[in-house]
This record gives structure tokens, C-alpha cells and sequence, in this order.
């Protein structure tokens, strides 16, 4: 059981403010109220230098970074399980692993795009390997997929606050997280109106993979409040 919610509400910067024990969760209220949608597949332009609609890469190209060791062995295991009918690049991943570097911290590219990314027009289907097996297994990609894969566009920063407490950020995604500046990223979907067209609220349509980041009293405070204006 999770300590109870301190209903404190503040709108400082655009931010919602629910404590949780020791956790101050700060969420970008303007965000999650919006209507911002995934377009893979449906119009997205992928982060190369260059919109590039028909590669079918989305934000895939730059391959996953793994959160820590726990998480970069459950992906080599759940790799190993994945049916080659279903994993365009399981050659790759049985000659060279899925890995970029023996760090073990990120995953491999592979023509361009995650080692895990089936392209556009494969047979065993396009998207990620892992997602689609978690699909068809009846799990929740959440489940399967790298932390970083099933929480974009959400983005939690974590700062020491005072009293040994801490301060979660929770957020969208932005051009300078990804680490890309200027002309080298040549769109960003959560930045414009493009991917702004969805018929229900990010604090629904991302509800399971914020519930699984902040846990289900935090959410559900949340959803309330956004839902009660």
C-alpha cells in the first residue's frame, strides 16, 4: 500500500503538484490534458536531419538505451524467445547480439534503426519485435519493451528535494532531450500541431504507462484532477 496523496495543487510553471510519501510528482499538466497521439506509421517524420515519413523509423533510429543491468538482461532474454518469422533482424541479433558495445546499455542499430524495429513491409509485421510479441503473447508491451521505449513521449526528471525527500518531473519529451539540436533533428512530434489530433487526453490514452511510472493512487489523483475541469 502506497503512503496517502497530500491533495496540494499548484499551478507554478504549468505544473500539478501530488505528494506521495516521500515523493513530490511535479506533471506538466498542459501535456497531459492535450491530445497529442503516436503517428508511427500514420504521418510520423522520424528524428533524422531529413523528414523521412516512408522509412518507418519514428524515434526508433537512434536504437534503445537500457536503464540499468536488471533491464539489459530481461531484453537479451526475452530476445532469445522472439520467433525469427516475427524479428526481421534476428540474424543479426544471433551473430552479433542485440547490443551496440559490451557495456550492455544500448541497443544495437542496424541499417539505420533499433535492432528490434521490423521495417515497413516485413512479413512477420512492422514494429517493434518486442512489442508486437508481447501482443501476441496477450502481455502488455510494458512489459517487454525497454523503460525508455514505453514511456516516450513521457519523460520523468529526478532531483533530490529537501528533508531526504525527492522531486519527479514528469513531462514530455523535447528536441534537446533527445540529445539533437537545430537542423540535425528535423521534427519532434511533440513540438507543433501535427500529432495533436487524438479523441482523448494523453492523461487516458498514456494511462497504463504513466500508472506503471508514478503507480495507480498517483494516477489516478491525477486523472482526476485533469478530468474535473
Amino acid at each position: 500500500m502506497r503512503a496517502n496523496l497530500r491533495s496540494v495543487v499548484t499551478m507554478e510553471e504549468g505544473m500539478e503538484e501530488i505528494h506521495d510519501g516521500e515523493t513530490l510528482w511535479r506533471f506538466e499538466r498542459d501535456f497531459f490534458e492535450s491530445r497529442w497521439t503516436c503517428l508511427w506509421g500514420r504521418g510520423c517524420l522520424g528524428i533524422g536531419s531529413e523528414p523521412a515519413e516512408h522509412l518507418g523509423l519514428g524515434c526508433c533510429s537512434v536504437g534503445a538505451e537500457l536503464c540499468d543491468v536488471d533491464e539489459a538482461r530481461m531484453t537479451a532474454a526475452l530476445a532469445a524467445t522472439l520467433d525469427p518469422a516475427r524479428f526481421e533482424h534476428h540474424g543479426e541479433a544471433s551473430e552479433r547480439g542485440i547490443f551496440s558495445d559490451g557495456a550492455r546499455n544500448h541497443t544495437r542499430v542496424v541499417d539505420g534503426a533499433c535492432i528490434f524495429l521490423n521495417r515497413p513491409g516485413f512479413a512477420g509485421g512492422s514494429g517493434c519485435a518486442l512489442h508486437l510479441a508481447a501482443i501476441e503473447a496477450g502481455e502488455s508491451p510494458i512489459d517487454w519493451k525497454p523503460s525508455v521505449c514505453w514511456q516516450l513521449p513521457i519523460r520523468v526528471d529526478w532531483e533530490p528535494g529537501p528533508d531526504n525527500t525527492e522531486v519527479a518531473t514528469v513531462r514530455r519529451w523535447t528536441r534537446s532531450d533527445w540529445g539533437i539540436e537545430g537542423e540535425e533533428m528535423a521534427w519532434c512530434c511533440t513540438e507543433g500541431p501535427l500529432a495533436y489530433v487524438a479523441e482523448s487526453p494523453v492523461v487516458d490514452s498514456l494511462g497504463a504507462a504513466l500508472a506503471a511510472i508514478t503507480g495507480t493512487e498517483v494516477y489516478l489523483e491525477l486523472r482526476r484532477r485533469i478530468k474535473a475541469e
